[in-house]
């Protein structure tokens, strides 16, 4: 394997803007390792080559004549296929899409673009990116660069698997109810859910949602820093909303965590039942932020109310960006999409009524914490990365799963609360499979949560144990 496709993309730019490795030569190499693992995975499901070497020889072109193109200056770069790229095939995982190219860029792919990103093609996801596992009608099913026979998680699988396997050092995703996190934990690589308003990823038709974000993976914290200085900033749209300062992130060394407040829950006080290699993984990384300096002790935000709120909100997102291609298009949409629609389409007004208010008591109770701590720490996934041919878990630790959500509640839960949330590798199963955990921090302190994980991220170095696919 190339050595380049080794390095992280803070390596890698500040090679390119140096004027020490050409993006020609690094897009190169990207497709190459593409070609050379992506049959086995299925991460990968179109690809540009042409224009993407146009674009890395243009960005080599313009470097002596008027300096970098951005922070990102010639990184090649697959996006969600959830993400439109102007020309290029963006299918959202469903077959009414499967041949469509939009004409212009999503809010977040504009930015990447004006960061100096090379885009190279698209990564898999489930249908709509609705669950956390990733397979579609259009394009099939995306496994684990560790094990090829389980799920590399969703609906950033695609990206996951593509950064685990070294495709590319970073990339973008967006998380609902765990998509960025359960994909990350499942491939032992870094996702970050930001803060509200951070990055600007919201339908048209419902500029104020909330509950879903766009944010990174990578292989390293500091990879996940560079990509925020690159895409943050202020958002028309959002004008009450405080942008935080791109410039924050990274500006900083790594944060010592000595003496920083850390509560460690592994049922959420909900009862949610978790593998017990999950937990162990909690408890590996409980240990190493200790050792670290940290203050640990069992705690967790009052969550009661947390699991109304996360489906009220996603079913009214749903039918808000989804029912009018239910209605026309029901036979050629799976279940689980038509499922959240038509729950979306039931919602009374009493309901959505109480749901704002349990949102509110909520919001009192994440204050309430973290007036006490600084941080929690909580299982990554419920479960380990399970059979790809499955559409979704049975059953976790016993318990029997009613609908495709709950075994992503430890996700969702956190998601309802709508704080910054860092999914971190935690180490391997004793079958070999990766685990990890979330570390969420209060609202708008992204930067700062980051710093904290550079520590970790130093400390362990998870990400740096190669999956089976490159060992083979």
């Amino acid at each position: 394997m190339n050595e380049l496709l080794e390095m992280t993309a803070t390596e890698l730019v500040g090679r390119m803007t140096a004027g020490e490795l050409s993006s020609r030569e690094l897009t190169q190499a990207h497709l190459e390792q593409i070609e050379a693992v992506n049959p086995a995975l299925n991460a990968i499901v179109t690809l540009d080559p042409e224009r993407a070497l146009q674009a890395a020889r243009d960005a080599d072109e313009a470097l002596p004549a008027t300096g970098p193109l951005g922070p990102l200056h010639g990184l090649p770069m697959t996006h969600k296929d959830s993400h439109m790229v102007a020309g290029m095939r963006s299918t959202q995982g469903s077959p009414i899409f499967a041949e469509h190219v939009p004409d212009a860029d999503d809010r977040l792919i504009a930015r990447l673009r004006r960061a100096g990103v090379v885009a190279t093609g698209k990564s898999n996801i489930p249908e709509f990116a609705a669950g956390s596992h990733t397979f579609n009608e259009v394009f099939g099913t995306t496994v684990n660069p560790y094990d090829t026979g389980v799920s590399a998680g969703g609906s950033s699988g695609g990206v996951a698997a593509a950064i685990a396997s070294r495709i590319q050092p970073l990339g973008d995703g967006s998380d609902m109810g765990g998509s960025l996190r359960i994909p990350a934990s499942f491939c032992n690589v870094y996702g970050f859910r930001p803060s509200y308003g951070v990055i600007p990823t919201f339908p048209p038709q419902n500029p104020q949602a909330w509950l879903a974000r766009g944010g990174p993976m990578a292989r390293t914290v500091a990879d996940l820093e560079l990509f925020m200085r690159a895409v943050s900033g202020p958002v028309p749209e959002l004008p009450s909303v405080r942008a935080l300062d791109a410039e924050e992130f990274g500006a900083r060394p790594a944060e010592s965590l000595s003496g920083v407040r850390i509560a460690v829950t592994k049922d959420f006080g909900q009862g949610v039942p978790v593998d017990p290699e999950m937990l162990a993984a909690v408890d590996r990384a409980a240990e190493t932020l200790a050792g670290l300096g940290a203050s640990v002790e069992e705690a967790t935000i009052d969550f009661s109310g947390a699991d109304e709120v996360f489906h009220v909100t996603r079913a009214f997102d749903f039918a808000t960006t989804l029912g009018p291609l239910v209605e026309q298009h029901r036979d050629r949409i799976k279940p689980e999409v038509i499922w959240n629609v038509e729950e979306g389409l039931r919602l009374d007004a009493a309901r959505l009524i109480r749901a704002n208010e349990l949102y509110a008591a909520l919001q009192e109770a994440v204050r309430d914490f973290f007036s006490g701590y600084d941080l929690l720490l909580a299982p990554g996934s419920q479960v380990l990365p399970f059979d790809a041919s499955l559409r979704y878990p049975a059953e976790v630790a016993g318990v029997p799963c009613e609908t495709y959500l709950d075994w992503m509640r430890a996700a969702c839960l956190l998601s309802a609360t709508g704080l910054p949330v860092l999914a971190m590798p935690a180490g391997f199963s004793a079958s070999g499979l990766p685990t990890g955990v979330q570390l969420a921090g209060p609202h708008g302190s992204d930067p700062a949560l980051l710093r904290w994980a550079r520590r970790y991220d130093e400390a362990t170095g998870w990400p740096s144990e190669k999956p089976g696919i490159l060992k083979s």
